[in-house]
Order: structure tokens, then sequence, then C-alpha cells
């Protein structure tokens, strides 16, 4: 008998994708243990997408989020992240994503990440990161190759339709952290 896969999109705010189950706030709050329990009990989950949705926690929210990721996910499992770019060269971008910024939702931004201090959150928790889109610290658009069916994230450099007009204008830092 074939175990039944088990994807979980995190704040997923309507979105929703075939094989994936789409949760979000009050229903799941990812930085609660008894809402997790709640909803997934024994289950043990493959995989997590969370498409901009940590970047409205606090330290200690993310903190708490992470672990909770960690704890439900089994061996081999990952989430996949994707948050706004702190890297991103353009400053026009940063002004629309930084907290209490003036683009859509980023009143409501807690965070900035950048490839190195998100990596450093996730390495705490236990995950083993694996970066797919970021900027680095000269704003160089690095990109390794992923699978939209791993985890499909409409603000990538590939999906996003802003950057048919302009190559990289919209782009999130995305990245998959592995439980080892």
């Amino acid at each position: 008998m074939k175990a039944r896969v088990v994807r979980i999109i995190l704040g997923a705010g309507g979105t929703s994708y075939p094989g994936w189950i789409s949760t979000d706030y009050p229903t799941l709050d990812v930085t609660d243990e008894k809402s997790w329990h709640r909803l997934f009990q024994a289950l043990k989950i493959d995989a997590l997408l969370a498409e901009h949705v940590f970047e409205h926690l606090t330290d200690n929210q993310i903190v708490a989020a992470f672990a909770n990721a960690y704890r439900f996910l089994k061996i081999g499992g990952y989430i996949r992240i994707a948050v706004p770019d702190g890297y991103h060269p353009d400053t026009e971008y940063i002004e629309m994503v930084k907290p209490g910024g003036k683009g859509p939702g980023s009143k409501d931004h807690k965070q900035l990440f950048n490839y190195q201090t998100l990596s450093d959150q996730l390495e705490k928790a236990g995950f083993v990161v694996r970066l797919l889109e970021w900027f680095d610290e000269q704003g160089t658009f690095n990109f390794q190759e992923w699978k939209r069916q791993d985890g499909f994230i409409s603000r990538s450099s590939r999906y996003d339709e802003r950057n048919t007009k302009i190559p990289l204008s919209y782009t999130s830092l995305i990245l998959d952290a592995h439980k080892p």
C-alpha cells in the first residue's frame, strides 16, 4: 500500500494547488504547536510551502514557526520558502517590501531577510538549506534549478509577470530547507 503524500501550503490566503492542502491563519497558527497538533496529530508532513509568509512574523515567532515545521515534517521532508529579498539591488523594490514599506502588505512586514539571515534561522532549527533564487551582497542574482511541482512560487524570476517587461524586477529569496 502506497503511503499518502502530505503537502501543506502555509498562509495560503486563498491559493490552492492540486495535491496540496491549503491552510491559513487562524486555522493554522504556524507559531503555536497546539495548532499544528490539532490539525496534523500523528501525520508526518512531506512538504510545506510558504510564499511570502515569514516576513510577517517577529523574531520569536520565526523561531517557534521553524521549530514547529521541523517537528511535523517527516525525515527527508522539506519546507520551500519564498520571502522578499533584502539583497535585491533595486532600491524601489526594497522600498516596496521593507517593514513599513509602501508595497501591498508591507505595512505588516516585520522582517526583511537576505539569504544569510534566513538560512541562519533555519539552520539553527536543524534544517539543511538549499538556496534556489537569491541576490548576494554584490547584487548578483543567483539561480539553482527548481521544480514547480515541488512547490510553486509565483513571485519568482520565472513566473512573476512583472519580469516579462523588466527582467528580475520582482523576485523572491527562495530556498528549500530539508529535515535530515
